[in-house]
């Protein structure tokens, strides 16, 4: 099914037609599966909430707007799971006694480890919705207004989430040079 263009896929989808999912799980879950990673840090769990993204448009398709852009849509259906699984993670471990398991890396697949090591473990100290602003825009390579249409603010107020990310980013990581 090259050539086709993401919203064609999902059109064909939504008219029952299984290939054109399968055409779209193949072109997309390993983006959907580093996004997730890189919100939630938790190999295991990324795979699951990649899972539970994928199953969420199934069960969404009969919603889908015909010429709707079709991987925002997905990347927020994928943000909304990482929200909720963050968010009862906070709460399992407000009553939890025991310290958590250590989260697992992404394994990086060039470059410093080490270094991609050190930007992980801050990004994970960021709130969620500023870690969101900084991978949406400088890992995924979204316009402050993708973002904004996503989470249903203006493109100032991403941008601003996104800024306020970059400095926390800039204090957590000290030495380093740029990193927006």
């Amino acid at each position: 099914m090259e050539g086709v263009t993401d919203e064609a896929l999902m059109d064909q989808f939504c008219q029952g037609e299984q290939p054109a999912f399968e055409a779209l799980f193949a072109r997309h879950a390993g983006r959907v599966h580093g996004f997730l990673a890189r919100m939630v840090r938790d190999g295991p769990l990324a795979e699951d909430l990649m899972q539970t993204t994928f199953l969420s448009v199934i069960r969404a398709r009969g919603r889908y707007e015909r010429g709707t852009r079709f991987t925002p849509w997905l990347l927020t259906i994928a943000a909304n799971a990482a929200r909720d699984a963050l968010r009862h993670q906070q709460h399992v471990d407000a009553h939890a006694h025991a310290p958590p398991d250590g989260p697992t890396s992404v394994p990086a697949p060039d470059g410093d480890p080490a270094m991609r090591r050190r930007i992980e473990d801050a990004l994970q100290q960021l709130p969620v919705e500023q870690r969101e602003a900084v991978v949406l825009s400088k890992l995924e390579g979204w316009s402050f207004e993708e973002i904004a249409e996503m989470r249903g603010i203006r493109a100032g107020a991403a941008r601003l989430r996104a800024h306020r990310g970059y400095e926390r980013l800039r204090e957590l990581l000290g030495g380093l040079e740029e990193v927006s």
